[in-house]
């Protein structure tokens, strides 16, 4: 089996929170060594993001909460005060032969530290320096700081998610979890990726890359904002219905609700045949896709009270059998639970101090010739701090006196 594919690649890591951090633990999963800067005493702000926190076996408080696990794996943490001129100069020392140098500080804050991409250039002019920020480097909001969902917000995702004008609850609404952050991370490996292969595939060199959520948000509206850019016209909200074929939503059965997606006319009419309403497939308003768009809040009505008539199993064995998309809406439980899912060994097993069979979320990409294969548990805060420094000359004594005087 080969080495995983970033082996040999070194990254130290300036993020904190999510964005950054979620693209760290990617690039650590891929083989890269993955150096975590913290705060000495409280480390990275998702520490402090509260409950869950593992058990510590003493039964002290510590600060190895859910949030800052789902994106920390396959890191080493090292604590640097990075305020301090030697915990700068540590930074320097690691970032000498390091291939990658990843932040996600305010616009311009490192420059007063000489830790911006300048100065980090100056000692090594084929580094791949990653700023990740709410707004980007550029701009009249590049010095605000911006978390997932003020970006939400501003970027228009918030606007076209909810309940549709005119239901029980209507108006904007963020979507669950932080995935303007995921997204960014995302773009970010893939920007690291990128450069590195330009950099040493292509004989090109290093660069500086500006990453931000405000961007991504943005981009990640395409399907949506796209027609905006054609029409002019501000799409509204559409709950939960689909983005392309109709009908499309959650439907409620006797014993719970689905969600079916018909995405064609074939499937629309073997839809019908199931619902006992094949005459539907042959009404002029709903024969072709474009004419149940335009006749969308009919369709939907009536699929809406077909629907009602059994329980979510029923249907969903039916509509597998005729080829029509469709699937339970499942909690975590259900999720975790699907026999589809454990195939697919979306849960893994690591072992950490405080819990030797640790569950995390495995890296959602599969190798045939480089698998991910070791998970990691996200590290203890400053857990590498005296391994790390030892391999940039700092002795046991060194080590000693900054940890004396709060450098690490």
């Amino acid at each position: 089996m080969s080495a995983l594919p970033l082996s040999g690649i070194k990254i130290v890591d300036l993020t904190r929170v999510l964005a950054g951090p979620l693209s760290a633990q990617m690039l650590g999963d891929l083989g890269a060594d993955v150096i975590k800067i913290e705060r000495p005493g409280t480390g990275d702000d998702a520490r402090a993001f509260g409950p869950p926190y593992l058990t510590d076996p003493e039964g002290k408080a510590n600060n190895n909460n859910a949030f800052y696990l789902c994106a920390n794996r396959n890191k080493r943490s090292v604590t640097v005060n990075v305020a301090s001129a030697e915990g700068q100069e540590i930074i320097r020392q690691l970032a000498r032969d390091a291939d990658v140098f990843m932040e996600n500080y305010k616009v311009g804050d490192l420059k007063r530290y000489g830790l911006d991409y300048e100065s980090i250039k100056a000692i090594n002019p084929g580094i791949i320096y990653c700023s990740v920020t709410g707004f980007g480097q550029t701009g009249p909001y590049a010095p605000r700081a911006g978390y997932d969902a003020i970006l939400q917000a501003m970027g228009g995702l918030m606007s076209v998610t909810g309940h549709i004008d005119g239901e029980p609850g209507e108006g904007p609404m963020k979507v669950g979890p932080s995935i303007v952050d995921y997204m960014t991370g995302m773009n970010t490996s893939i920007a690291i990726l990128s450069a590195l292969y330009h950099r040493d595939a292509n004989g090109g060199e290093g660069q500086h890359l500006d990453v931000c959520l405000m961007d991504t948000v943005i981009a990640s509206c395409s399907h949506w904002l796209q027609p905006f850019l054609v029409n002019g016209k501000v799409p509204p909200r559409r709950g939960t219905w689909g983005n392309g074929g109709m009908p499309a939503g959650v439907f409620r059965a006797t014993d719970g609700e689905l969600m079916v997606v018909v995405g064609n006319d074939g499937q629309f009419a073997r839809t019908c045949q199931v619902l006992g309403a094949p005459e539907l497939a042959t009404d002029p308003k709903f024969v072709k896709n474009n004419d149940r768009v335009r006749h969308g809040k009919e369709i939907m009505a009536i699929y809406a009270g077909l629907f009602l008539k059994k329980p979510v199993a029923y249907w969903l064995d039916e509509l597998e059998k005729a080829g029509v998309p469709s699937g339970p809406i499942n909690d975590f439980a259900q999720v975790f639970s699907d026999p589809h899912v454990k195939s697919r060994g979306m849960e893994v097993k690591v072992n950490h101090p405080f819990e030797p069979n640790l569950s995390l979320i495995r890296n959602a990409i599969t190798f045939s010739g480089t698998p991910v294969k070791e998970y990691r548990a996200p590290p203890r805060l400053g857990e590498h701090t005296a391994e790390v420094l030892a391999s940039i000359g700092y002795d046991e004594a060194k080590v000693a006196a900054l940890k004396e005087r709060k450098v690490i």
